[in-house]
């Protein structure tokens, strides 16, 4: 197979155009940048010190803040957070906070330093269900306060949706099996092909829990439920990074998020002919990154903003109406995928109150649904665990 479509997309800054963009920032006092970041990263600190050539600083204060900063610096739609806060943006453009965050965590990772270090074990257990971005975030923390930190998955390899759902060209697998070792270096240890479906024996054992669980199903319109051209983005993506999605000449996508995005880009890298995205969305409302449909344009995708399924036949003809105009058509495609959402993929380890010293993170807990975000909810629950188990 064609493994082009693995090849990180952007590339990265240079030295020289790492510190031309440091230092456009105003260097804001009480930096809304930092104030926007979910994860509490500290983008203000971090360009501070490598405008003033500190790199190592400046890794350092990633690092302390975000666990998986060479993730997030990826994968984060910085123009809904930090960059959207950023006051350069009322001069002329956002401080480019994310290529900034891969450069250094790229300098980082090619000097080898470390900056973790744990504190004295202090003998008790924590056990996590889910190891994606929330789990491996708040088992990063509490292994870092000395707790035994065990991550239960029901998948052969750590990551989650990190690993399975968001494609190669965004989220290279090296930079991902980096930051995943960089944790479990810390004594975290990682139980895979584990599917817990009831708490009482982990309760039993450890001195607390916390159920990390991600949206992992795939949400299905009914019209299109019977059919088997038809699969969810969240089966197409899984499929396409473990190399086993056949890709027909005609794809056609229904959604508008970042996750159709990845699906019709994805397709067009693999040799789709032809790549429709048919989206609810008119592009005023637009739910996707401007970088993720900059990449799907770049690939020659075909979006079709504002309209709604009406009907579906059989031999893959999908018909569609306008919202506000009086116009139909209809698409024919030989596999169409569904990028209208995702669900808890099982209620058996039930609703996301935290109490008997049960938590919860991740996306089944109030928030967006982003890999920031759930970082965010990782720290906190590590933080109530630590709280709860320590006393405070």
């Amino acid at each position: 197979m064609d493994k082009t479509h693995l090849k990180e997309s952007k590339a990265g800054f240079t030295p020289i155009l790492a510190m031309e963009e440091a230092s456009r920032c105003l260097l804001c006092l009480d930096a809304p940048c930092s104030a926007s970041c979910p994860a509490g990263t500290d983008p203000a600190k971090f360009i501070r010190s490598l405008r003033f050539k500190n790199v190592k600083g400046a890794a350092r204060t990633i690092r302390t803040n975000n666990p998986l900063g060479a993730i997030c610096a990826r994968v984060c739609p910085t123009e809904h957070y930090c960059q959207k806060g950023c006051s350069r943006s009322g001069i002329d453009k956002p401080i480019d906070i994310g290529g900034l965050q891969r450069y250094i965590t790229d300098y980082e990772s090619a000097l080898g330093l470390k900056f973790y270090q744990p504190k004295e074990e202090n003998g008790k257990r924590v056990a996590i269900i889910g190891a994606g971005p929330s789990g491996l975030s708040a088992g990063a923390l509490l292994a870092l306060e000395g707790y035994q930190v065990t991550l239960f998955d029901k998948q052969a390899k750590a990551g989650g949706y990190l690993r399975y759902g968001i494609p190669s060209y965004r989220l290279p697998e090296a930079v991902l099996e980096a930051e995943i070792k960089r944790i479990f270096d810390l004594g975290v240890k990682f139980i895979p092909n584990t599917e817990i479906l009831d708490l009482e024996p982990l309760k039993k054992d450890y001195d607390a829990v916390l159920v990390a669980e991600g949206y992992s199903k795939g949400k299905m319109l009914e019209m299109f439920a019977s059919s088997r051209r038809v699969i969810t983005a969240v089966e197409f993506l899984k499929k396409a990074k473990l190399g086993r999605m056949r890709i027909p000449a005609h794809v056609l996508i229904i959604g508008g998020g970042d996750v159709a995005m990845d699906v019709a880009t994805t397709a067009k890298k693999l040799g789709a002919a032809q790549v429709s995205d048919v989206v609810y969305e008119t592009f005023v409302e637009f739910k996707a990154s401007q970088s993720e449909l900059a990449l799907a344009r770049e690939e020659n995708v075909s979006i079709h903003d504002g309209f709604i399924p009406v009907s579906f036949k059989r031999g893959g003809t999908v018909t569609f109406k306008h919202r506000y105009q009086d116009i139909q058509m209809s698409v024919k495609a030989d596999l169409i995928v569904q990028a209208v959402g995702q669900t808890r993929a099982s209620e058996a380890l039930g609703a996301p109150i935290d109490k008997d010293n049960v938590f919860y993170a991740g996306d089944i807990v109030e928030g967006d649904k982003t890999v920031v975000y759930a970082v965010k909810t990782g720290k906190l629950a590590a933080m109530r665990i630590h709280a709860r188990l320590g006393g405070k």
